[in-house]
C-alpha cells in the first residue's frame, strides 16, 4: 500500500487485529514454548474466535514468522527507488539504513534474544525458519534478476541472493550471541555484514548486479 493509496479504516482494524494476535501468540510461545500453547489458548487470550486466528494465520508457525511480506516490500521499494545504483548495492544500502535506524527487524535487545531462543527450542519453528530463509533467498534472487533484466534462473542472481541472505543470517546470529555474552551486538552485526558484503561484491564483479 503506497502513500497515495493509504489503507482505509477496515484495513487498519484488520491489521491491528492481526498484529495483536501475533503479539499475544509470540508472548505465550516465549513464556511456555511453542508446542505447549494451543491455537485455542491464543484465541482466548486475544478475545477472538479460533477460526479468526486461522483466517489471519493459516499455519500455527505463521503466528511467529509474520513479517515476510514486510521484508519483501522493503526490498521491492529499495530496488524500485535505487536510481542508477546497482541492485546489490541498493540492497546493502537498505540493510545499512535499517541497522542505522535501529529498525525492529535488526534491533538487538532482550526480546529478540528470547524470541530466537524459543525458536531454537522448537523443532517445528526451527524447520519453518529454515524454510523461510530458502523462500526469502529465492524471492530476493527473482527481484535482483528482474532489476537487471535477466531470467529468474540466472545463476549470478541466485548466487548474489544466497550470499546476501547467508550474510544476514550469520551476522544476526553473531549479534544475538554478542548480546548474550555482554559484548557489543551492533558492532558484531556490522562487522559480519560488511565482511559478507565485501565478499558478495567481489564474487559478483563484472556482472550488472554490482
Amino acid at each position: 500500500m503506497n502513500a497515495s493509496n493509504p489503507p482505509g479504516l477496515r484495513d487498519r482494524k484488520k491489521a491491528a487485529t492481526r498484529q495483536a494476535i501475533s503479539n499475544i501468540a509470540t508472548r505465550l510461545f516465549v513464556e511456555r514454548g511453542f508446542e505447549n500453547v494451543s491455537v485455542a489458548e491464543i484465541a482466548r487470550a486475544a478475545a477472538v474466535a479460533r477460526k479468526t486466528v486461522f483466517n489471519y494465520f493459516p499455519r500455527k508457525e505463521d503466528l511467529v514468522f509474520d513479517r515476510e511480506e514486510e521484508v519483501l516490500e522493503l526490498v521491492r521499494q529499495a530496488l524500485a527507488q535505487r536510481g542508477r545504483q546497482a541492485p546489490v548495492h541498493a540492497f546493502q544500502a537498505l540493510v545499512r539504513a535499517l541497522v542505522e535506524s535501529q529498525h525492529p527487524l535488526l534491533r538487538i535487545t532482550e526480546r529478540p534474544v528470547q524470541f530466537w531462543r524459543a525458536v531454537a527450542e522448537s523443532p517445528a519453528l526451527t524447520t519453518r525458519a529454515q524454510e523461510l530463509q530458502v523462500t526469502l533467498a529465492d524471492d530476493l534472487a527473482g527481484m535482483l534478476s528482474d532489476a537487471v533484466g535477466r531470467p529468474r534462473t540466472d545463476p549470478a542472481g541466485r548466487l548474489a541472493a544466497a550470499m546476501l541472505m547467508g550474510t544476514l543470517v550469520v551476522a544476526y546470529g553473531e549479534a544475538l550471541a554478542a548480546f548474550r555474552e555482554n559484548r557489543k551486538p551492533m558492532k558484531a552485526l556490522v562487522g559480519v555484514l560488511e565482511r559478507g558484503f565485501t565478499g558478495v561484491n567481489v564474487a559478483l564483479a563484472g556482472t550488472p548486479y554490482v
